[in-house]
C-alpha cells in the first residue's frame, strides 16, 4: 500500500499504545525526522515511562516540531496522539509553519496491543489504558479532516503496517509566471 504524504509535513502517528507506531516510524522515516514522547520523557527525567515528565517533554517535542518545519524539514510526531486535545497543538503548529499536517492512524486490534506491552517490561499498566485509547482513537477518526489533517490514513493490521510505502510528493508552487513548478 503506497501512502503519498507532501515533501514537507507534519505526520502525526496515532494509535494505542504497542499498536506499533515506533516500529512503523522506524522503519519508514529517518531517524532525525521522528520525535517520540517517550524520548522526550527520557530527556528530562532519565524515564521514558515517567508520566510526570509528560508537560515538559512535549513541550520539548513541540519546541524541536517547530525548529524542524521552520528549517522545512518533514517531521513525524510519536506519540498516542488519541485525543483530540493532544493533536490540536500540533495541527497548529503545522498551520503556523505552513505545511500540512498529515495523521497516519495505526488502529490495531487491541488483543495484539496487549500482547505486544506483555512483552515490554517497561510498560507496566493495565490492559484498561489500551482499552481506553483503542475507544479514543476509534471515536477520533472521523473527526480528523475536520481538525485540520489534510491526509488521513488508517492502517488496520500490523502486516497492512509492514505493507506500506511511504512517497513523498514534492513541493509545488507558482513560478513568477504563475504556471506551476515543483521545487527541486
Amino acid at each position: 500500500m503506497k501512502l503519498t504524504i507532501p515533501e514537507l509535513a507534519l505526520v502525526v502517528l496515532i494509535g494505542p499504545s504497542g499498536c506499533g507506531k515506533s516500529s512503523f516510524a522506524r522503519a519508514q522515516f529517518k531517524l532525525t525526522e521522528v520525535l517520540s514522547s517517550d524520548s522526550c520523557r527520557a530527556l528530562v527525567s532519565d524515564d521514558e515511562n515517567d508520566q510526570a515528565a509528560t508537560k515538559d517533554a512535549f513541550e520539548i517535542l513541540h519546541f524541536i516540531a517547530a525548529k524542524r518545519l521552520a528549517a522545512g524539514k518533514l517531521t513525524v510526531v510519536d506519540a498516542t496522539n488519541v485525543q483530540p486535545e493532544a493533536r490540536k497543538p500540533l495541527v497548529a503548529l503545522a498551520r503556523e509553519y505552513h505545511c500540512l499536517p498529515v495523521a497516519i492512524a495505526l488502529n490495531i486490534n487491541e488483543r495484539i496491543c496487549h500482547d505486544r506491552n506483555r512483552e515490554r517490561s517497561d510498560r507496566d499498566f493495565g490492559p484498561h489504558v489500551i482499552r481506553q485509547q483503542s475507544a479514543q482513537l476509534k471515536k477520533s477518526l472521523c473527526y480528523l479532516k475536520r481538525e485540520g489533517f489534510r491526509h488521513v490514513f488508517e492502517l488496520k493490521s500490523p502486516e497492512e503496517a509492514a505493507e506500506v510505502e511511504i512517497e513523498r510528493q514534492p513541493l509545488r508552487s507558482l513560478s513568477p509566471t504563475g504556471s506551476a513548478w515543483t521545487a527541486s
